[in-house]
């Protein structure tokens, strides 16, 4: 996956050229991890010179829900965060498959571990083009991490708080040394939560199954939409919790997030998951989540924002 940052950006309430977006070194975000952010996804029709973006408002939504987990504050809404989003779209004209990056940061140099009297943020936009995060069409190879995913009541995951990725870094990083291509967290309990950056998906006896929102998971878009693609299929799906050992004897597993789309697993902790092989619910979902994100059904049409170039 090589990445190339578009021209363009949104930065304190408008377009500039990418390299005049700028923050001190002693902004409070940089020194304390509390930013939120976001990732969104455009897709490149080659034929029509148009692109999907994909669930734009939802995305926006749990950015801003993550603001209040601070309680901190956009002076925007989601709405005028997906108009301004489509503006840098067309300003950048991508001609590839793209990644959005909505960052919301304290202004704040004020040096102490508190918002108080910084409760409105402001947010910065950039984009750069990205195919697969993680391989979708060969299985990945993962392993469950030594380092257990943070809970609620330490630093909440249902928030996207660039200070929490520390703790997928260190799980992604050893997982990476060691030969595998992802990691997999549980929970301080020892249930199964989710990969470094992407929620997680077995099947069993043709369930469905991946870990409750209250299990200290990212509320997934794409892990929405995958529920919502499974029932409109007749798919049986459980939010349950879900032990280490049924990773080893599930029929099989995937990932899914923003970046990573949808993407099987063929082992973890070097065991084979079902076959070896793309496993039949995995291969129709992300079937249907690609025809979706790509335009070429009209279900769910609702989920993409398209935007034409003049």
């Amino acid at each position: 996956m090589i990445n190339k940052y578009l021209p363009y950006v949104y930065f304190e309430g408008k377009i500039v050229p990418l390299g005049k977006a700028k923050v001190s070194v002693t902004n409070k975000t940089l020194q304390y991890g509390s930013g939120v952010f976001s990732g969104l996804r455009g897709y490149y029709n080659k034929e029509e010179k148009t692109v999907n973006v994909f669930r734009i408002e939802d995305h926006y939504k749990r950015m801003l829900d993550s603001l209040k987990i601070l309680n901190a504050r956009l002076k925007l809404s989601s709405k005028q965060l997906a108009d301004l989003t489509i503006e840098l779209v067309k300003k950048n004209k991508p001609a590839a498959n793209f990644y959005i990056r909505p960052f919301a940061y304290c202004p704040s140099e004020v040096i102490a571990p508190t918002l108080i009297g910084n409760e409105v943020f402001d947010v910065a936009i950039y984009m750069m083009t990205m195919d697969d995060y993680l391989p979708v069409d060969k299985g990945l190879s993962v392993c469950v991490s030594s380092w257990n995913r943070i809970s609620d009541n330490a630093l909440p995951p249902r928030g996207k708080f660039s200070g929490a990725y520390v703790n997928s870094m260190l799980a992604r990083d050893d997982a990476i040394r060691a030969g595998f291509n992802e990691a997999v967290f549980l929970s301080a309990d020892g249930h199964v939560v989710e990969g470094s950056a992407e929620n997680i998906f077995i099947v069993r006896d043709n369930v469905l199954i991946t870990p409750p929102a209250t299990a200290d998971i990212l509320e997934g878009i794409t892990r929405k939409s995958i529920i919502e693609l499974a029932g409109e299929n007749d798919i049986k799906v459980e939010e349950r919790l879900i032990d280490r050992t049924e990773l080893y004897i599930a029929d099989e597993i995937f990932l899914t997030g923003t970046a990573v789309q949808v993407a099987w697993v063929a082992e973890v902790d070097k065991r084979k998951i079902g076959s070896g092989k793309i496993g039949p619910i995995t291969k129709k979902l992300q079937k249907m989540f690609f025809d979706t994100v790509y335009g070429k059904t009209e279900k769910n049409k609702n989920w993409l924002t398209e935007v034409v170039f003049k």
